[in-house]
C-alpha cells in the first residue's frame, strides 16, 4: 500500500491544488478584513493595509487622528476590528468595515459633547458613520476621541 493515494485523498489534493493562493487577508461581509487576534501597533497596521478601496484611506486617517490625539494609545485587533484604548483603562473606540461605510464606535460615547450621531442599542454607545465622499470633520472627530480616552473604557 505504500505510495498508493486513496481516491478520496486524490479528490482533496485536486481540490486544494485548484484554489488560488489568496493575495491577502480575506474580506469577510460587508469587506471587514479577517486579521489575527492581536496587540500593538503592527496587528491595526495590519487591518487598515488590508481594509478595501477607499477604506483604507479613512483607517489611516483615523489612525492618525487618534495616535496624534491621545499619545502612547493602546491598539489592538479583536473580533476582527482594531481597539483604541488606554493601558489599565479599557477600550474606548473601536472601528469596523461595512459595504457601504466605515463605522466609529465611541464605547462610551453617550458621555461625550456633543454626541456622535449614530445611537445605538447599547446605551452608552454612540457610533459615527463615515462613507466615501463624506467630509470629515477632523476637528469634532479628534474632539470625541480625546474625551472618550479620558472616560472608563471598556474591558473586552
Amino acid at each position: 500500500m505504500a505510495g498508493r493515494t486513496s481516491k478520496a485523498a486524490e479528490k482533496v489534493t485536486k481540490k486544494t491544488a485548484s484554489r488560488p493562493m489568496a493575495a491577502g487577508p480575506t474580506l469577510l461581509s460587508g469587506g471587514n478584513p479577517q486579521i489575527a487576534k492581536g496587540y500593538g501597533d503592527a496587528s491595526v497596521q495590519a487591518y487598515i493595509a488590508a481594509m478595501p478601496g477607499w477604506k483604507s484611506d479613512i483607517g489611516r486617517r483615523l489612525d492618525a487622528l487618534i495616535t496624534g490625539t491621545v499619545p502612547g494609545v493602546s491598539k489592538a485587533v479583536k473580533w476582527n476590528s482594531p481597539f483604541y484604548g488606554m493601558e489599565g483603562q479599557g477600550w474606548f473606540l473601536g472601528i469596523h468595515c461595512f459595504t457601504h461605510y466605515v463605522k466609529v464606535a465611541f464605547f462610551k460615547g453617550a458621555s461625550l459633547n456633543p454626541l456622535p450621531p449614530g445611537a445605538s442599542k447599547q446605551k452608552e454607545v454612540r457610533y459615527l458613520d463615515i462613507r466615501e465622499g463624506d467630509p470629515i470633520d477632523e476637528a469634532q472627530i479628534a474632539s470625541w476621541v480625546e474625551q472618550a480616552s479620558r472616560l472608563p473604557g471598556e474591558r473586552m
